[in-house]
């Protein structure tokens, strides 16, 4: 176990090889029962930490609604077409599976340019309970997106004003990410 550390360790070798070749071995192998053995240590400990500590528990939950959020988005973007699925082949589908990923990116991330120059702007004006309360708030939210209508791509596209969306937003108390909270 000590050499397999040390391997991992100088970056001599892989975990790909690694598992690789403990995945070979029968399974009474003394190397293969020890790594399970620790593994089962660290899961008992991190059980135990799970249960004691409020933080853990609170944190694990908020990654897990952070997952969740996401995939709900995707999920979203993926039925927009009135949750019909339209392909014939599979490359088809694994396209639109990488354009629905990509699809949700660019809404997070508009919606991270919105949350971040609203908080300059909120800082700037010196509100720290909003300042607090915009800090938490995670940027998966698309009831401000329109899924369904007709987009026209051969036209030149019109600049969005992001600094006029922004003030609309900031008068507007943050009624569009207040439900994420």
């Amino acid at each position: 176990m000590q050499r397999i550390s040390l391997s991992l360790a100088l970056i001599t070798t892989t975990q790909f090889i690694i598992v690789g070749k403990l995945s070979s071995y029968t399974r009474k192998n003394r190397t293969k029962r020890a790594f399970w053995e620790l593994d089962s240590i660290f899961r008992s400990l991190y059980l135990l930490n799970y249960i004691d500590s409020l933080t853990l528990r609170q944190n694990v939950q908020r990654a897990m609604n952070r997952g969740k959020s996401y995939h709900q988005l995707r999920r979203a973007v993926s039925h927009a077409n009135f949750g019909t699925l339209r392909f014939k082949t599979e490359s088809e589908q694994l396209i639109w599976g990488e354009c629905s990923r990509f699809i949700t990116n660019c809404i997070i991330y508009y919606n991270a340019a919105l949350l971040s120059c609203s908080l300059e702007i909120k800082e700037d004006a010196g509100e720290t309970a909003q300042v607090t309360h915009l800090g938490r708030v995670p940027p998966i939210a698309w009831q401000h997106i329109n899924f369904h209508g007709r987009f026209v791509f051969l036209d030149p596209p019109a600049p969005i004003n992001l600094e006029s969306v922004v003030q609309d937003l900031v008068r507007g108390s943050f009624r569009v990410f207040e439900d994420l909270d």
